[in-house]
């Protein structure tokens, strides 16, 4: 057999958001990693653009928010269409609302400056598998002569983050259980009209959305109480949805400009697992749900940042047996938890007349304390906690809690709080102590470049801290907290691999 043209140790199919995401994280693991992308060139519209607080927290982890900027404040959350306020413990409370062509550009620049190479124009077309390999072929877009070129990429792991229709997942053979669309929200970006911003706007025969953006775009969306889904391939026409939103509101945009059209549905699909052998799906690939107040956009970032540093591991020889699978078993359950979210929200944002008792109810239950936290939480995904054995500290497996450092904090560490500890993409232990600590000595045999130990002192004035020891995982959650030192011993062997030898 003739050699591949590209040899690689992962390869990264689709360079949407959460390929790239993912591409970085592998790239900072120290993995060598090709992303392959059939578009050409950068998006033309911009899909899905809300960022909400634990996807803002990653990329402070990682150091990027400085070149992002301040993005603006994406106003008020809902729930299914009633206004739900976002407020949670993270310092990026709320949502935030950076178009996704910004997004793609921030992480493909990010992933690249760390080795990641990005190869655009061509179209998955197979994947054979071997005992330690997957071999791929891509055909490029048609030459000046007519016919398409192969280029063929053999790599020790693919992950499949090409959509909801992944190629990936098809070619692979992943059961994808679920349910068709039975509902549509038609969506259309549209020039040269002048409608007044609705929010979440129910008439007798549908629901209407509509707010003018930059640049004097209007971004309209609709919904008919009893349609069904739209028989057309690709996107609706622009006849489509001016029909509809005349029907629905009254007011006529025909006379506009459209720039870009798009539906999305009520499906409900999830892989029935998000690993076979050496293939492994995250995204919409491993998971397909209404894209309701941009939920799937960060649903997908975090299956990056779970799956980066563990596959990243496991083609470096440093990870423990299984880690590579708990990727499944963590991410898995995260989905599913959403996605029922999801559902519950569809029911009440597409649902006709008969819903409106429900809807009355639950805006009821959302001015209860507990209920509008629990529901901001899950929202915002801070409350993703991972399993933890019996007896674990609260922490271990819920996300780090925001720290700063004051001026005690190791000056050759550097870092400022518990986000910035984690820029190098490492695990952390971090001390608070403030006293010699056998601790840090059980940590020495994993300081060869995969733990590093960080002693701090918490800023004055700052929030208590909820630990004064704890191990944190490269993505951000607490591994371990307060401890003896034969549990951090564990810890550090199941999520680092095992101990150098000295």
């Amino acid at each position: 057999m003739s050699a591949p043209d590209i040899d690689t140790q992962v390869l990264v199919v689709g360079a949407g958001p959460v390929g790239l995401m993912l591409a970085g994280e592998l790239a900072l693991g120290g993995a060598d990693v090709v992303v392959l992308e059939r578009r050409t060139g950068p998006l033309t519209e911009s899909r899905a653009s809300t960022l909400h607080a634990r996807t803002m927290e990653l990329l402070d982890q990682r150091g990027l928010l400085e070149e992002l900027g301040t993005p603006p404040a994406g106003g008020p959350g809902h729930f299914g269409g009633t206004r739900l306020d976002l407020t949670t413990d993270s310092p990026y409370s709320g949502q935030w609302k950076v178009p996704q062509v910004r997004t793609e550009e921030l992480l493909e620049g990010w992933a690249t400056r760390l080795g990641a190479r990005v190869v655009k124009g061509h179209r998955l077309t197979d994947l054979r598998t071997a005992p330690h390999t997957v071999e791929a072929t891509a055909e490029a877009e048609p030459g000046p002569g007519g016919a398409a070129s192969a280029l063929r990429v053999r790599a020790a792991y693919v992950v499949g983050c090409d959509g909801e229709s992944s190629t990936v997942r098809e070619l692979a053979g992943f059961a994808f259980p679920g349910r068709d669309a039975t509902r549509e929200l038609l969506r259309a970006d549209v020039a040269d009209v002048e409608v007044p911003d609705r929010r979440f706007e129910r008439h007798p025969g549908g629901l209407a959305i509509s707010a003018r953006g930059p640049g004097g775009v209007t971004r309209v969306m609709v919904h008919e109480y009893g349609a069904g889904v739209g028989r057309e391939p690709g996107p609706p026409s622009f006849a489509r949805v001016a029909d509809t939103w005349r029907r629905v509101t009254g007011d006529d945009i025909g006379g506009g400009t459209p720039l870009w059209l798009n539906s999305f549905g009520d499906a409900l699909r999830q892989a029935a697992q998000y690993r076979r052998g050496r293939i492994l799906l995250a995204g919409d690939a491993a998971h397909h749900q209404m894209p309701v107040g941009g939920q799937a956009l960060n649903l997908g970032l975090q299956d990056a940042a779970n799956l980066g540093w563990k596959l990243a591991a496991e083609v470096r020889g440093t990870a423990d047996p299984g880690l590579l699978d708990s990727y499944h078993a963590e991410r898995h359950p995260a989905g599913r938890r959403v996605l029922d979210n999801i559902a519950a929200q569809a029911l009440l944002l597409l649902g006709g007349s008969g819903t409106e008792q429900l809807r009355t109810l639950f805006g009821e239950l959302l001015r209860e304390p507990r209920v509008r936290a629990h529901l901001a939480g899950t929202i915002a995904g801070v409350d993703v906690r991972y399993a933890a054995g019996p007896g674990a500290h609260p922490l271990v497996g819920a996300r780090v809690p925001y720290l700063r450092f004051g001026a005690g904090t190791d000056a050759a560490a550097g870092p400022g709080s518990t986000f910035a500890a984690l820029r190098a993409g490492r695990g952390v232990l971090v001390d608070l102590s403030g006293r010699p600590n056998p601790l840090r000595a059980a940590a020495e045999p994993w300081r060869d470049g995969r733990v590093d130990v960080v002693t701090a002192t918490p800023e004055p004035g700052g929030a208590a801290p909820e630990f004064t020891s704890a191990l944190l995982r490269p993505d951000g959650h607490v591994a371990w907290a307060d401890g003896t030192v034969p549990e951090l011993e564990t810890a550090l062997r199941r999520w680092f691999g095992p101990a150098a030898r000295r």
